[in-house]
């Protein structure tokens, strides 16, 4: 149950009203993280700016190993909500269940090619023990892997964005459900 108050769709008006039904005719669905922010409708707008931005855009990084990140941020945060509803995104673009383990319940080694496993390590680490970048470039483990500045930059928003909306959910009481799961266009 949210810790704040709420305005659902049948009871929004004016600008977020308006707010709803585009994310209704695009997405299918209103989303609890997005809901969650009805007290404050231009957020939801510059939440799903920034949301398409970092996660739908041209990167070098494909869109399953960004899902995955997602994935792991989420399960290092015990963020049960973020962590359901993107291992189904997820669940679209790898079909292996031993992966889909590994990434949701760690550790990734030996089931993961070497590049994905080290942006799940990158992304683990950066989540749990974040001061530890300050003084240490654990960037050099991506270029190794041969990932490019951009596609390191894509991971470091990747793995904040989702840091970000991790303590939103957490914070304001979201629960995943199965009917939350449910009715979204991918």
């Amino acid at each position: 149950m949210p810790r704040i108050p709420v305005i659902d769709h049948a009871n929004a008006q004016g600008r977020l009203r308006e707010i709803y039904d585009e994310i209704l005719k695009s997405r299918g669905k209103i989303a609890d993280i997005h809901q969650i922010q009805s007290l404050r409708p231009e957020s939801i707008v510059k939440h799903m700016e920034l949301y398409m931005e970092i996660m739908f855009s041209r990167s070098p990084l494909s869109r399953a190993q960004r899902e995955m990140m997602a994935v792991v941020v989420s399960v290092a945060n015990g963020c049960q909500y973020c962590t359901m509803h993107h291992l189904q995104a997820l669940q679209h673009y790898i079909k292996e269940e031993k992966a889909l383990n590994a990434i949701k319940s760690w550790p990734v080694d030996n089931i993961l090619d070497h590049s994905n496993a080290a942006l799940c390590d990158f992304a683990r680490h950066l989540t749990l023990t974040p001061q530890e970048h300050e003084e240490v470039d654990f960037t050099q483990s991506l270029r190794q892997q041969g990932f490019s500045d951009e596609a390191i930059l894509d991971a470091v928003l990747v793995v904040a964005y989702f840091n970000f909306v991790n303590r939103i959910a957490l914070s304001l009481g979201l629960k995943a459900s199965e009917s939350e799961m449910k009715g979204y266009q991918y």
